[in-house]
């Protein structure tokens, strides 16, 4: 019965912003002139922010009668610009509202609308204009049909700030190859832009900006051009050099170091040109410099912002340029172009969809094969977030030999380079299948393994614990690796429980003790061994709660009641004190340690 009511309501609700849609536009028909005016306004105060209140007006024919104000010749200018406004405010909702003001062919009516010689509804114009054509579905050709509308706006840049930026902004948007590159470069683009440059507004500067940008792309001709145009005495490379430094917005940064990119590459920056410095780490002689220079850029700027790696992914053929980077001759470039993709492999977005899109992975393979050990640091580095467990990048680089590489990685004198090639096979080894495991055990051998475990660097020995931790996980692993390597394992964890270790790695070695406690059969090779058993109870009372806490996970694991031998290990584990052990923590301060005694005490009640 509930469902037969929500019919009717939906229904009235509906009828409800129907009929006040409805107000709206029947406002629009007013024999009264003042009327109509009031009625446009109140509909531009009713859209703001409110996309179902626009679908709905679209739907009853508020654009067409719209349009018809804004052309009529009789319509007062204050009525045309607030014509102008709503529909503005109309194309800012969804890409099907942009599609219904094409449909009514807005596009003309907006552009006779520049005809006008008042600014405010010049203005108005311009800004629904800059929606319009700068949503996806609008066809840039649209502003290329009348030859006269290029021109004209043209003349319009010098009117205010407000036509300039709108103008600009269009443009770069509606620039989408030569052709489009040569009918505005033959209009005085160049000319007429240049000096936006040193605007004093800055939504302006940037606009102008990204018109150069797209205008130079590669392009040679303008390119030359733009080389030795002079604004305010000052060459238009050395105002993009400008824009390079660092108290500059990223947005400009980003585009001026494209600007500067697209013509080094058409040869209109020479590499001896003095009068062309970059102000990175050092001045740019060379064309492999400029490209160094500009990975580096990259990288700085995606570190730690996910919106910026965004935004530098998904410059048009910024990764195919940053992928061949890594094939350059000049080991500097190479440097950069793979600093540069660490710092974008940070996103575990970009991971998942643009670094398997352009197959990252392969070229990253070659470079780690022979690469000097500064490029195998951040190489092996990347490799890692490569080997993450959500990254499709995975599976093609287990293929592709990558477990042996990692191994080797493993002996080198860098622990740098030890460091990241445990990381990586930890990654690798995360919720893995058996067989992974098994290569990567008989690929580093147990005794490589041991020698990591004692080395004299602490990232080394944690990271190495943490492959442990990893290879030690789901019972029947955990069981077929103790069957063969349980000796020396059960050796290893002595040692470390015996040494002079921070608590972390203490934490650890107990965790990879819970897991072997999680197996079946590998249980017993703690119950049988004596001097486990004493250690884990020793860290039970220890005075640190962490350790406290990874040492309850083991004796959890060894009394669950629900597994087979459970009764004859919880009689041992009494015998040993563990249970006098339980009650004391079931009255701990920390509410984890507390509850999680108090958990085990029941195994023993069950």
């Amino acid at each position: 019965m509930a469902c037969l009511l929500e019919t009717p309501i939906r229904m009235s609700v509906l009828s409800e912003v129907t009929a006040s849609s409805r107000h709206y536009v029947d406002r629009l028909f007013d024999p009264d002139p003042q009327k109509v005016l009031q009625g446009v306004i109140d509909m531009k105060n009713a859209v703001i922010g409110n996309n179902k209140q626009k679908a709905n007006l679209i739907v009853l024919g508020a654009v067409p009668r719209l349009l018809y104000l804004l052309q009529q010749e009789t319509s007062s200018t204050e009525l045309k610009t607030e014509c102008a406004v709503v529909l503005g405010s109309l194309a800012m909702g969804t890409e099907n509202n942009v599609k219904s003001l094409l449909d009514c062919h807005i596009i003309p009516a907006l552009l006779q609308g520049l005809l006008s010689p008042d600014l405010k509804f010049i203005e108005a114009c311009l800004r629904c204009l800059r929606t319009i054509f700068t949503s996806p579905v609008t066809p840039e050709e649209l502003l290329y049909t009348d030859a006269t509308v290029i021109p004209h706006l043209m003349a319009l840049l010098s009117r205010s700030r407000y036509t300039q930026e709108y103008i600009c902004q269009i443009f770069s948007h509606c620039c989408k190859g030569p052709d489009h590159q040569t009918i505005l470069f033959n209009h005085g683009a160049v000319q007429n832009i240049a000096h936006l440059l040193t605007s004093l507004s800055y939504k302006v500067r940037m606009q102008a900006l990204k018109c150069f940008s797209v205008l130079a792309f590669e392009n040679p001709q303008v390119s030359m051009t733009l080389v030795n145009v002079l604004v305010d005495g000052e060459l238009l490379p050395q105002i993009f050099v400008k824009m390079l430094q660092r108290d500059k917005p990223i947005e400009m940064q980003l585009t001026s170091a494209k600007c500067l990119t697209y013509m080094c590459r058409a040869g209109a920056i020479r590499t001896d040109d003095s009068c062309i410095v970059l102000k990175l780490d050092h001045d740019l002689k060379h064309a492999h410099e400029l490209r160094q220079a500009a990975f580096k850029l990259y990288a700085s700027l995606g570190a730690n912002d996910e919106d910026i790696r965004k935004k530098i992914i998904e410059t048009e053929n910024m990764m195919d340029r940053i992928v061949t980077g890594l094939s350059e001759s000049s080991v500097k470039v190479r440097l950069a172009a793979v600093r540069c993709l660490h710092s974008l492999s940070r996103s575990v977005q970009q991971l998942r969809t643009s670094f398997q899109d352009h197959a990252v992975w392969k070229p990253l393979m070659k470079v780690l094969q022979n690469a000097p050990d500064e490029i195998l640091v951040v190489a092996s580095s990347m490799l890692c977030n490569l080997l993450l467990e959500f990254s499709p990048s995975k599976e093609p680089i287990l293929e592709s030999g990558a477990v042996e590489l990692l191994c080797g990685l493993t002996q080198s004198e860098n622990p740098a380079l030890r460091v990241n090639g445990i990381w990586a096979l930890m990654n690798m080894a995360f919720q893995a299948e058996q067989k992974i495991k098994a290569d990567i055990l008989r690929s580093l051998s147990t005794e490589q393994l041991f020698r990591l475990l004692s080395d004299s660097d602490l990232n080394v020995l944690m990271k190495t614990l943490g492959l442990l931790r990893n290879l030690l996980s789901t019972r029947p692993h955990i069981d077929k690796i103790m069957s063969t390597h349980g000796k020396q394992i059960m050796q290893a964890v002595t040692l470390i429980l015996e040494g002079e270790h921070n608590i972390e790695v203490k934490e650890q070695t107990l965790c990879i003790l819970a897991n072997i406690a999680d197996g079946t059969t590998a249980k017993e090779l703690i119950m049988t061994n004596d001097d486990i058993l004493q250690k884990i109870k020793y860290y039970m009372g220890h005075s640190h709660v962490k350790l406290q806490l990874a040492a309850m996970f083991c004796i959890s694991n060894l009394i669950w009641n629900e597994e087979e031998g459970s009764q004859e290990r919880q009689d041992k584990l009494r015998d040993m004190g563990i249970v006098d052990i339980l009650h004391k923590l079931s009255q701990s301060p920390d509410s984890n340690l507390c509850d999680k005694a108090k958990t085990a005490l029941q195994q023993y009640l069950a």
